[in-house]
């Protein structure tokens, strides 16, 4: 299976969301990383035929997509960042309800139902009303309904937001048990899901792209950049108005800060190892100094 995208552009009036976009998709987790308005929404909605680009074209195995779409919403999966559900609907009930909207034959359709169940860690609630799912559970019941057709491609738009920090990780856990013989695009502005799941890592800035690489190869190329200074508030206030700061922590000796920079911020910072979003600040921070 391959997703290729070949000078891929969109423009709403004059504003320009993406900007002549080109890459090729195998198996494997891509992380879609940027600011927002970078482009990021766009793209995925174009890639699941919801949204025409304004030039360029998508290819799914070879074939263009604006003409041979249904190829591609037949293996597909997709949870968008509204995702809604029906409040009526027991979690079982609704995945039912979609599975025939998707068109999957009954017998078919319940095996289904009762495999994302239990792929999702839902199968206890199954047959609870979906208002009471806490937001990890709805963020689950998502992506239940995105693997009823099986997908070889599956788009997933900003899953853990609002979540908290133990359904962030057994959402991401989720996500990367499902990467096998499947290409998954997952879109989010929270760096660590990326790290923690990804292969590769698309950066987009301003409807462009700004980086194809690793999680891996990004760190590599932002050692040296990162610094960390303990010191008073005043001095600590006047580096965060002139530094790109990643953190700042108070204890009894002062503040210690983590400065994103190609040069050393203060005379007594020293160079420490950096994280994946302090290089993803760097990246997206070098690019902003050259415009």
């Amino acid at each position: 299976m391959e997703l290729t995208i070949e000078h891929l552009s969109k423009r709403y009036g004059q504003h320009v969301a993406l900007h002549q976009l080109s890459l090729r998709c195998g198996p494997g987790m891509l992380g879609l990383v940027g600011p927002n308005g970078a482009g990021k929404t766009s793209l995925m909605r174009m890639i699941a035929t919801l949204l025409l680009p304004t030039e360029g074209r998508i290819l799914w195995n070879g074939q263009d997509i604006r003409v041979h779409g249904e190829k591609l919403r037949q293996v597909l999966g997709y949870l968008p960042q509204d995702f809604g559900i029906y409040p009526e609907f027991t979690g079982r009930q609704f995945l039912r309800y979609l599975a025939a909207m998707k068109g999957l034959p009954r017998s078919l359709a319940h095996r289904r139902v009762d495999e994302v169940l239990e792929t999702a860690q839902l199968g206890q609630v199954a047959d609870r009303k979906l208002p009471t799912y806490s937001g990890g559970m709805k963020q689950r019941i998502g992506i239940a309904q995105a693997l009823l057709n099986d997908p070889e491609i599956l788009i997933v738009d900003e899953p853990t937001v609002g979540l908290d920090p133990a359904e962030r990780v057994r959402f991401r856990t989720l996500l990367a048990s499902l990467t096998s013989n499947r290409i998954i695009i997952l879109s989010t502005h929270i760096i660590s899901d990326v790290e923690a799941v990804a292969n590769r890592l698309l950066i987009l800035q301003e409807g462009r792209l700004l980086s194809d690489t690793t999680p891996e190869a990004l760190l590599v190329q932002t050692a040296g950049s990162v610094w960390s200074v303990t010191t008073d508030q005043a001095t600590a206030l006047q580096l965060q108005a002139s530094y790109q700061v990643s953190s700042m922590v108070n204890h009894m000796h002062g503040i210690t800060l983590r400065i994103v920079s190609a040069t050393r911020p203060h005379e007594a910072a020293v160079a420490v190892d950096p994280n994946l979003e302090e290089a993803y600040l760097r990246a997206v921070g070098r690019q902003a100094a050259r415009a």
